[in-house]
């Protein structure tokens, strides 16, 4: 197998990367402090800098004091040398951020999507907004990456079928890269939200887990990572447990539809599998079963959550034990040791609903499972885009140094 040569004009760029990766999570430094972490010579640091300054990628951000002679001078990464855009679709709300290189989130509009049922003028629409707002030159947006709840093909980056995006199809994903004219990624909302929670939420150094997504727009999703990396399976369809048949819930047969993708909702949900166990219409009803009330089912979750009478604790027991019925064959499937509970009826059960679930899993399954809440704020899918496009900007920015 051919190796690529160990050449100088590649050992600068792999030195210009280690050192923006430093200056990033560790800086500003002074040249002294970047060769001794780096291993280079005080000659090769003082050249790399001079080389990414030229370039406008770090720059000279203050002073430090030593010991005999001149303060030494501190190098940081340059903000605005770069930008990403980090999108969440949902059929209610488009939410968009974006951020420097360095991870700092400079600006953020919200979009109706009603405004517009062609998915390339709705996000075309989000991003200028976003560049207007934050005051960011367009060509300096080096990534945008889009959530959706749609079914992301892994081979050819595009969705395959979105059951609450319909106009989101094979094509888009080409039509945007196109229209953006730039990095442009589609991922599964619940796969961006179990990323932020791997890198800084209740998952944190923790390499296998389980997210489990309940949302009252979206109903219930999943992502699993094995190994520190999101598992889409051969069509990207890993993680759709709102299909997993469970008991007590209908079969697609039972429930008089196909078994695919396509096969016609109830009411706007899945009419059959755990989806139609756990899905709001049936919360609610069974919350006021037990004299809990609210207008929708994250208002009657966080009502029982809070009251402590015995009528919703009896709701939450219920509600837990449906769920850890998905939860559980999950687990002795694939044994992952955690299950992070995200969305924002989950938030809304607290930590009243997370020991539930554990709780009642522990009856079904033989796998120790331990249950948490999700702990990243605001928007784990916006949290887990920008990661994603931070990732791509940055590969593409920093190895193009020399």
């Amino acid at each position: 197998m051919s190796q690529r040569p160990g050449t100088p004009r590649l050992l600068r760029q792999l030195n210009d990367r280690a050192a923006l990766e430093l200056l990033l999570s560790a800086g500003p430094l002074t040249r002294t402090q970047l060769g001794t972490r780096t291993g280079l010579s005080k000659v090769t640091a003082s050249q790399l800098l001079a080389r990414l300054e030229e370039r406008d990628l770090v720059r000279v951000v203050g002073s430090q004091a030593g010991g005999r002679g001149p303060n030494a001078a501190l190098y940081a990464v340059v903000p605005e040398s770069a930008y990403v855009a980090a999108l969440d679709v949902s059929a209610h709300r488009v939410t968009a951020t974006i951020a420097d290189i360095t991870g700092e989130v400079v600006g953020g509009v919200t979009v109706d999507p009603s405004a517009s049922d062609d998915p390339v003028a709705l996000v075309h629409t989000a991003v200028m907004r976003l560049v207007d707002t934050a005051e960011v030159p367009l060509d300096r947006v080096r990534a945008c990456v889009i959530g959706t709840p749609g079914v992301v093909d892994p081979r050819t980056g595009d969705i395959r079928f979105s059951f609450d995006l319909i106009s989101w199809h094979e094509g888009v994903l080409e039509a945007l890269r196109a229209d953006l004219k730039r990095s442009v990624v589609i991922e599964n909302d619940v796969n961006l939200a179990a990323l932020a929670e791997h890198d800084s939420g209740a998952a944190s150094g923790v390499d296998e887990f389980v997210l489990i997504w309940l949302s009252a727009a979206g109903g219930v999703g999943m992502s699993t990572m094995i190994d520190g990396r999101i598992h889409r399976g051969r069509s990207g369809g890993a993680g759709e447990i709102g299909y997993l048949p469970v008991p007590g819930a209908p079969t697609p047969v039972e429930a008089g539809v196909s078994g695919g993708y396509e096969s016609p909702a109830s009411e706007g949900e899945l009419p059959h599998g755990f989806q139609a166990l756990v899905k709001a219409k049936q919360v609610v009803a069974l919350a006021r079963e037990h004299g809990v009330g609210g207008r929708d089912v994250t208002e009657v979750v966080a009502a029982a959550s809070g009251a402590g009478t015995a009528e919703a604790d009896a709701f939450l027991d219920l509600f837990a034990e449906r769920l850890a019925r998905g939860v559980a064959a999950v687990s002795v499937i694939l044994d992952p040791g955690l299950v992070v509970l995200g969305g924002d009826v989950a938030r809304a059960g607290g930590e009243k609903l997370a020991e539930r679930i554990q709780a009642a899993t522990a009856r079904i399954a033989p796998n120790e499972t331990e249950v948490r809440l999700g702990t990243v704020e605001g928007s784990p899918v916006v949290r887990g885009a920008l990661l994603h496009a931070l990732e791509r900007a940055r590969e593409e920015v920093f190895s193009s140094t020399v």
